[in-house]
């Protein structure tokens, strides 16, 4: 990299190269000394005036250049153009030629004029030498070289050839190489200086860059030597370890410098050798980065390398928020947003780590199911934000009373413990129940006081033979067992119920196997006006009969199939086929099919009741649906929608089983219907309890002033009918008291038999 040009060097170097012209001034000192007293010398042995004018000449310049350097003292660096520090330079190179010129101009008088041997001696002597000392001293400018070597050498070169002197002219013509010389060698000077100014700068600029980048970058980091005394360290590093200011670290051990972190910071006295260990096992390739968690929720995730000359490089990083969000995530997959309490999953694999950890220890564990009764009421009479923080509720209280054992929530209203190890299985067994009993009661959501109660389900065995599908379902099978006897109860497994569950399940396969084969039948229960005199409309009821089994009561296969979800395929087959068997009847007597909550979700029924009226070319009139209040407590909406259509098509809707849920009343107002068919719970002790029958009277009333028909189910014996006719408390009668359930053919029969029995006799002709 040649400077040849001063323009092409950059300023601050151009103005460093002038500023060296300036300094050194003692040089000029000795050298103005020698220049005065070797000319004086030749004065004195030539007698010659002119060497003692060149010696004033001399101090002249020397003076004036002394008040030059002055002059660029007391300029303020900082603030000089590039041209005024060339003006600076020129200024230079007239002093500094001025006083080569006088040396060249006594040394050719002395060899021209003079010709004595002494005097040319001593100028050609002291003019070399300061030829010498030109390379030293002006080498920052290209100028002052040379017109420097050029006053000095040009007029000997000149005056040796006046001489007219073979001898003294060969001589003469090597002062051109020396001139040459002391030119390229200060070039040389100039240019090796210039290389590494640039080289510096460069190097400082990327010192800067490499420290500003070291200290802005977002990880911290260490650099040690094979001692493990740390070489660099920035602040990051500094920051996130609490350990100082890294100028007064350089040099120090990495293990000191963490030991009095931990002293003096947040750091435990564990963490310095964990960090140092770890570093090791990173950089040894045992590990490829180790998370470690400090004080003040910070974690710091640390990754190093060795270096070639043994030392490490050790690198980390602020992960906390990183760690934070990781957290939260797996907390989101692991526990229930709702309750906070884990979930099935998470349950399962805390249950696995106790038994994993206690392998060894021997003795009864417990596993429990729990389910709140009639939760479904809560949220639809109170809505579902009400509800959930009802649900919260009771899992704080369940979590709070379970003491060591393990809580998770099942599903919906469902939850899930695990009872740890006991003594015996008798304990285990007391505390289990101690417990049911504890979280049972009141508890308060939006200022609303719910009686709560929890139905459960428990299995106590060995904790070797613990496995979790299996004892869940042993669990949940004592669960259906406290279910079916009371609300709130409680039951433990028994290997009876492992019994009587395989038998459900072959049961729920028989069903299924014999709905795909047309297995079921359809027998038909008549509704008769009140006096008994006709049939008005048979309701269609579903039967099967097992190979095996014989008979199943349609209150069990029905909710095996509602559980199963094919109990939309068994109303589908009884609508084909009841509407198929009511072409077959007298005109006057309809069909009732009942549809199920399930049949309502969805439109696809509207689709199945045109289906069976085309089929068997049944006028809609003479179908009626019947309908119960849990049709209605899912989709309330979207039900009265379903009901509307079908009304609307010609089709006879009734409610059944009316009076027997908390909201009858209501429905009778907001839902499409026709028909009201009264439950035979209305007519228990009906003879003798003269307030039901009031109240029979009273909902009979109501019906009646809506426009409603009204149907009586279970009339068993003839005081309910009596009544039931002397109060004029009904429009059709349906049970034993009349007819049982009986095949489709039998309807005809029955209504003929009818027809004949009310039919006049003929009176015989008197002749």
């Amino acid at each position: 990299m040649k400077p040849h040009n001063p323009n092409r060097v950059p300023t601050d170097v151009y103005l460093s190269f002038v500023s060296s012209l300036f300094g050194n001034r003692m040089t000029l000192v000795a050298g103005v000394i020698v220049h005065v007293v070797a000319f004086l010398a030749v004065a004195l042995k030539t007698s010659s005036p002119f060497y003692v004018a060149l010696s004033v000449g001399f101090l002249a310049v020397f003076a004036g250049r002394m008040v030059t350097f002055r002059m660029f003292d007391k300029v303020d660096k900082r603030t000089l153009s590039r041209e005024q520090i060339e003006h600076w330079e020129t200024v230079y190179v007239i002093g500094a030629a001025s006083t080569a010129a006088i040396l060249g101009i006594g040394s050719g008088y002395a060899i021209f004029i003079l010709q004595d041997p002494f005097a040319e001696l001593a100028c050609i002597a002291v003019t070399m030498a300061s030829m010498v000392s030109v390379v030293g001293r002006n080498y920052g400018s290209q100028k002052a070289i040379d017109l420097q070597t050029l006053a000095c050498c040009l007029p000997m070169i000149i005056c040796s050839l006046m001489a007219l002197d073979f001898y003294r002219a060969i001589l003469s013509a090597f002062l051109i190489p020396f001139g040459l010389t002391t030119r390229a060698m200060a070039n040389g000077v100039r240019e090796f200086l210039y290389e590494n100014v640039i080289a510096r700068r460069q190097i400082s600029m990327i010192a800067d860059r490499f420290d500003t980048a070291l200290n802005n970058m977002p990880h911290g980091l260490v650099m040690v030597d094979p001692e493990n005394r740390i070489q660099v360290i920035n602040r990051k590093a500094c920051d996130l370890l609490k350990i100082g200011d890294p100028e007064r670290l350089k040099e120090r051990d990495l293990g000191a410098v963490l030991r009095y972190g931990a002293r003096y910071s947040f750091m435990d006295s564990t963490q310095p050798e964990l960090i140092l260990r770890q570093m090791t096992h990173v950089a040894e390739g045992k590990l490829s980065r180790t998370l470690i968690h400090f004080p003040e929720d910070l974690s710091l995730e640390f990754s190093a390398s060795r270096r070639a000359d043994g030392g490490a490089v050790l690198i980390f990083e602020d992960v906390s928020s990183r760690v934070k969000a990781e957290q939260k995530i797996l907390h989101m997959v692991r526990f229930d947003a709702l309750t906070g309490l884990p979930n099935r999953e998470y349950f399962s694999h805390l249950v696995q780590d106790y038994l994993t950890k206690y392998q060894k220890k021997r003795g009864p564990v417990a596993f429990m199911v729990l389910d709140i009764d009639e939760f479904k009421h809560v949220n639809d009479m109170r809505g579902h934000i009400t509800g959930d923080r009802l649900l919260c509720a009771i899992a704080s209280r369940i979590a709070k009373q379970a003491g060591k054992a393990i809580v998770g929530r099942l599903m919906g209203d469902q939850f899930i413990l695990f009872f740890p190890h006991a003594k015996d299985m008798a304990a285990l067994d007391a505390e289990i129940h101690r417990f049911h009993e504890s979280i049972q009661g009141n508890y308060d959501a939006d200022d609303v006081t719910f009686l709560v109660s929890l139905s459960a389900g428990f299995a106590i065995l060995e904790s070797d033979a613990f496995a979790m599908e299996e004892w869940s379902i042993k669990a949940d099978l004592a669960l259906f067992e406290s279910k079916s006897k009371q609300r709130g109860g409680i039951a433990g497994f028994e290997r009876e119920m492992d019994g009587r569950y395989i038998e459900q399940q072959k049961l729920k396969a028989d069903l299924r196997e014999a709905i795909g084969n047309q297995g079921l039948s359809v027998a038909y229960q008549p509704m008769f006006k009140a006096d008994g005199t006709r049939i008005e409309c048979a309701e269609a009821l579903a039967r099967w009969v097992h190979p095996e089994k014989g008979a199943i009561p349609p209150d069990v296969f029905i909710r095996i199939a509602e559980e199963m979800g094919i109990i939309s395929e068994i109303t589908r087959f009884i609508l084909m086929k009841a509407c198929k068997d009511c072409m077959s009847w007298p005109d006057h007597i309809a069909v009732s099919v009942n549809l199920s909550a399930r049949d309502l979700r969805d439109a696809d029924i509207l689709a199945v009741v045109s289906e069976a009226l085309e089929a068997s070319r049944l006028e809609p009139a003479r179908l009626h649906l019947e309908i119960t209040e849990s049709c209605l407590i899912d989709e309330p909406a979207a039900v009265r929608a379903i009901l509307a259509e079908l009304r609307a098509r010609g089709i006879t809707i009734a409610i059944d089983d009316f009076g027997t849920g908390f909201s009858s009343l209501s429905y009778l107002d907001t839902l499409p219907l026709d028909i009201v068919k009264i439950d035979r719970s209305f007519l228990r002790n009906i003879v003798e309890d003269g307030r039901r029958l009031k109240l029979l009277r009273g909902t009979v009333n109501l019906a009646r002033e809506l426009g409603l028909k009204i149907v009586t189910e279970g009339v068993e014996t003839t005081e309910q009918l009596a009544l039931l006719n002397k109060y004029r408390a009904t429009d059709l009668v349906q049970g034993y008291v009349f007819s049982p359930a009986v095949p489709a053919q039998n309807i005809a029969i029955l209504s003929q038999s009818l027809s004949r029995r009310t039919a006049p006799r003929r009176r015989p002709k008197v002749a």
